[in-house]
């Protein structure tokens, strides 16, 4: 369906990949993995088509659809949310209008013989032939559909594209893509802006309806359960496993294991040969075989270990000061904005070491709870926080509390005490700032780079409940895993909102769903909750699509 043949990028006098080839079939589902910086979303970009390759070629028969999702982009404001993606079938809307035109002019015309007449007929047959053969669809049903599965309201329907954050938009061109049925869908961190119901919405249509994918993502619960192959990008070149992620990294570990006994070997080998020449290069009768030697030393390829991840650090907090039994109470809290009911009557207790999960579509209330807890916005109701209670808080916002003429290492060094003042570089490295990224000044980090910096800040800081607000947006899968064993051993509580199934599982114990203007808990933890409300949601989504 599409292949990929012999592609090199090269920029800066570095080479990113050179000369990887592979081909994406028909149902394929890909993962496509590796370090950060190894070029994954550049080999995207050029699979879409916007961006072109040093060398090499990517190809695909003319009518294959291909269509491509970026983490980042700009959507026009003059459209309501229903307009903009609506805009999913305009080329099938031209292709209509066009045959129209065109039968209009065969009508008019009258040299009936002539070669343009007949080129013509030919054309109207051809698109005429390429339209039938679509699919009869009910546009506006299929509108509804989706934008109600991507977590969207019927009121949303009509209100401008401008009046939504950047994440909403984000569903918005989403939902464009998967109306169009394209052939490839390629999809660079889909879920980041998704709640759970819309990521479990997603896997389905992925796994139901797309034809082949092609998707980077950090989010390995979603990675796992849409995909068939992973194609891992490394070193400047690529390994195919037709296998999903959590058998790629067992298969990835066995190959590591394997380069690393011949890498060892060659050394061996090659060690066992200089001792030779150096001991034999001056003997008469040797001269022939040091020669050999020098000349197999000479023409030796040698073997290539594939960089390990050697960021693997456990992180442990300070340890907590001791806070009352109930670190949190809440009294028939609520919240109103503009009107509009958040939630009302909310009423809990959570007890000295819990580790809670607020979860619920987008624009529910879970935040705004935290603020509340925070004490950073008014609210109706009575919350209690507990006797010595410290909070350390951690919201997408913390990043711009950051002194922007420090460096990333002096940082971390002002807040660090203890034996991690010894593991400053290795706890940096982990959260991705090796190198000479630690002498980097806060006030050139990306967004993504100050909210990783600000997370490492806070884990170092002696507090007894943790807030924690989708702190895993711009987190590899490896420094989720540490920031996750770190939070599975911290001994205070933890309150932490997130979409992140993975790094929920085995850390939370009890949800708080937000929804219906309410919040209610559930003892469970999180895929126990969410098998209990699958089915109901699923139900929720169908009703609303039909009503």
């Amino acid at each position: 369906m599409l292949s990929v043949d012999a592609l090199t990028v090269e920029f800066g006098g570095q080479t990113l990949f050179q000369d990887i080839s592979f081909v994406i079939n028909e149902k394929d589902r890909i993962a496509l993995m590796g370090k950060n910086g190894a070029g994954k979303s550049t080999l995207l970009k050029i699979l879409a088509g916007v961006r072109e390759p040093s060398r090499g070629t990517v190809s695909y028969p003319k009518e294959t659809k291909v269509a491509y999702l970026p983490q980042h982009l700009l959507l026009e404001d003059n459209r309501t949310v229903f307009e903009e993606t609506a805009l999913a079938f305009s080329e099938i809307n031209e292709m209509g209008k066009q045959i129209e035109a065109l039968n209009e002019e065969l009508t008019t015309r009258t040299d009936y013989e002539s070669d343009s007449y007949m080129e013509l007929i030919e054309r109207v047959s051809a698109l005429s032939e390429q339209f039938y053969s679509i699919e009869e669809i009910n546009y506006d049903a299929d509108i509804e559909k989706t934008l109600l599965g991507l977590g969207f309201s019927r009121e949303d329907f009509t209100r401008r594209t401008s009046e939504f954050s950047g994440g909403w938009r984000m569903r918005i061109e989403l939902a464009k893509i998967l109306l169009r049925r394209p052939d490839v869908i390629l999809l660079d961190e889909p879920t980041n802006h998704l709640d759970i119901e819309s990521i479990q919405w997603l896997e389905d249509f992925l796994i139901n309806t797309a034809k082949a994918v092609v998707v980077i993502s950090h989010d390995r619960a979603f990675i796992d359960n849409i995909t068939t192959r992973t194609i891992e990008v490394t070193m400047g070149r690529i390994y195919d496993y037709k296998a999903k992620y959590s058998h790629y990294l067992e298969l990835r570990k066995e190959r590591h294991e394997q380069q690393l006994k011949q890498f060892e070997e060659q050394q061996k080998m090659i060690a066992e040969t200089t001792d030779f020449i150096e001991r034999f290069k001056g003997t008469y009768s040797k001269t022939l075989q040091v020669q050999s030697r020098v000349k197999m030393l000479e023409k030796l390829q040698i073997l290539e270990v594939d960089e390990e991840d050697t960021s693997a650090l456990r992180l442990k907090f300070p340890p907590s000061p001791r806070s009352g039994n109930y670190p949190v109470t809440a009294e028939n809290v609520g919240k109103i904005y503009d009107d509009k009911l958040i939630f009302a009557n909310a009423n809990f207790m959570i007890e000295r070491g819990e580790k809670i999960a607020f979860v619920g579509k987008n624009g529910e209330g879970k935040s705004t709870l935290v603020k509340c807890i925070m004490n950073e916005i008014a609210h109706e109701g009575k919350l209690t926080l507990g006797h010595n209670v410290k909070i350390g808080y951690f919201a997408q916002n913390q990043a711009s509390l950051l002194d922007e003429n420090l460096t990333v290492f002096q940082t971390i060094d002002d807040v660090a005490v203890g034996d991690i003042r010894n593991k400053i570089r290795d706890l940096l490295g982990a959260f991705m700032f090796g190198g000479d990224s630690s002498t980097k000044k806060v006030k050139v980090l990306s967004g993504g780079e100050r909210t990783r910096l600000a997370m490492i800040k806070l884990l170092l800081e002696p507090v007894n409940l943790l807030i924690l607000d989708e702190p895993t947006n711009h987190l590899d899968m490896k420094t989720k895993d540490i920031l996750k064993q770190a939070l599975v051993d911290f001994d205070g509580t933890l309150i932490v909102v997130s979409h992140d199934r993975d790094f929920l599982d085995g850390l939370i114990t009890k949800v708080y769903e937000f929804g219906n203007q309410k919040v209610t808990e559930h003892l469970e933890d999180i895929y126990g909750f969410l098998a209990k409300k699958k089915l109901e949601n699923l139900r929720e989504i169908e009703r609303k699509s039909t009503n």
